[in-house]
């Protein structure tokens, strides 16, 4: 009998990281996830073409049940093709308070700890989502959505945040710790 306690204890011991409760205080998910969220694997590319001008009505459904707000389709993605000049996200000083370096794209995934559209914040790290795509977040949740950030390859002092729930973006700014 003793024999078979001591066994128990041991399979108990060795198998109790494997029950733990994942507490993981600084808000960044680890890479089990790469495979099960739909975060894309690159950011968008600087945009060459003819720049596209939006109005506040404009539908980015570019199919059948997508997102009536830009959204990644495949690594496309749709909506950012305004071009550099795009006054909406033109800056008087571009990253005013510095460059955020915790890590872009589908391996770092974060999750939004509160706020709203005008200051939201995760890992201390305190963001502001850019007045013209405020309305593209409403839907969002402040307290709890999963996001990646990816770099602005057309817009100086604005990075991306991608909503890994909705599959949409928009373009946002660090406001430092």
């Amino acid at each position: 009998m003793r024999i078979a306690q001591i066994a128990l204890t041991a399979l108990l011991a060795i198998s109790l990281p494997a029950f733990a409760q994942h507490d993981d205080h600084d808000n960044h998910h680890d890479d089990r996830w790469d495979h099960h969220w739909g975060a894309p694997g690159h950011g968008p590319r600087g945009y060459h073409g003819n720049p596209h001008e939006y109005d506040e009505h404009h539908d980015f459904r570019d199919h059948d049940g997508h997102p009536d707000y830009p959204h990644v389709d495949r690594d496309r993605w749709v909506g950012h093709d305004t071009g550099r000049d795009d006054d909406h996200y033109r800056v008087e000083h571009a990253w005013e308070y510095g460059r955020w370096d915790g890590g872009f794209g589908r391996r770092h995934v974060w999750y939004i700890g509160g706020g709203g559209p005008q200051r939201f914040w995760f890992n201390g790290w305190n963001w502001s989502v850019a007045p013209y795509d405020a309305g593209y977040c409403n839907n969002w949740y402040w307290d709890r959505d999963a996001i990646s950030i990816y770099a602005d390859p057309d817009h100086d002092g604005w990075y991306l945040a991608y909503n890994v729930r909705l599959g949409t973006y928009v373009h946002v700014m660090f406001m430092g710790r």
